[in-house]
């Protein structure tokens, strides 16, 4: 058994786990750490897909009890079916647009260069979301009556959902963040900070977990039954980071809003565009 490569993939593993949730990119910290540790090639692309199921079991076992209650409900409750009509709904776009440009993608846009370009240009639209720079520093702090039009994921309509949908859409480009662009997004169309932060976890778990199996069963011919200690690291190690991600997440956005990671985006980018640039770091082969 490989020391060095379960070590690879832990790191692996904490990277996704920490980021899957927070409006930075994961697969764009994914594939910098990668082209970093050297783990770049096809397997390794499905290893970073597989993972995620490790961070979406931490989103399950957060949002349990209102999982649980829903699927339960669903017989007898408008309310709860509406809810599981809406991430339905949410998570079609995702299923259409990846098959028809999934592989174009991964082809040409997931390269270091890519990832750094949006990180730097989604760091500033969440910025531009957040009012910086149009409002004082305290009335950027989180506050209950933040006007938003909808509260809570219950008071979502469909056509909310499908919005949402289709912002989640832009982050097939790498480095764009999938968290990111539906927590923003949700905010720029009406929904509260917690709603859509709410709503972008509860939309993840079809999400990652459609996009792993198919990744999986699509590259199957690529794994062996050698690779699972490999795939079982970074699972575990996914899920742990996630879980206590998830949980910080929850109580920051009570009272903070995401300019910090806007800033963290612009200068994480820069970074690399800057070592990049200067030979300072081989970010890919």
């Amino acid at each position: 058994m490989d020391i060095v490569l379960l070590i690879k993939a832990a790191v692996m593993g904490v990277v996704e786990g920490l980021t899957e949730f927070l409006p930075i990119s994961s697969t764009g910290h994914l594939i910098l750490a990668g082209a970093l540790l050297g783990m770049d090639d096809d397997k390794a692309k499905v290893f970073d897909i597989a993972i995620q199921a490790g961070a979406i079991c931490a989103v399950i076992l957060v949002y349990w009890q209102k999982i649980a209650s829903t699927v339960l409900a669903l017989p007898t409750q408008h309310e709860a079916r509406r809810f599981a009509l809406n991430v339905l709904i949410a998570f079609l776009p995702a299923v259409v647009l990846g098959l028809l440009f999934g592989k174009f993608i991964k082809a040409h846009l997931f390269t270091p260069t890519v990832v750094a370009s949006t990180f730097i240009l989604g760091g500033f639209v969440i910025l531009w979301a957040e009012g910086w720079g149009r409002t004082k520093p305290q009335e950027q702090e989180v506050h209950p009556n933040d006007h938003a039009r909808i509260v809570n994921v219950e008071s979502m309509s469909a056509l909310d959902a499908l919005k949402v949908g289709l912002v989640q859409c832009l982050a097939m480009i790498p480095g764009t963040s999938r968290s990111g662009a539906t927590i923003v997004g949700g905010m720029l169309l009406g929904l509260s900070r917690k709603a859509a932060t709410d709503f972008s976890f509860y939309l993840a778990i079809p999400t990652l977990i459609g996009a792993g199996a198919y990744s999986l069963y699509k590259e199957r011919a690529l794994l062996s039954l050698a690779d699972t200690p490999v795939f079982a690291v970074g699972l575990v190690f996914s899920f742990i980071s996630a879980w206590i991600c998830v949980r910080w997440l929850l109580r920051y956005i009570s009272t903070h809003s995401f300019v910090p990671f806007a800033w963290y985006r612009i200068v994480f980018g820069m970074v690399v565009l800057a070592t990049a640039w200067a030979g300072t770091v081989t970010w890919a082969a």
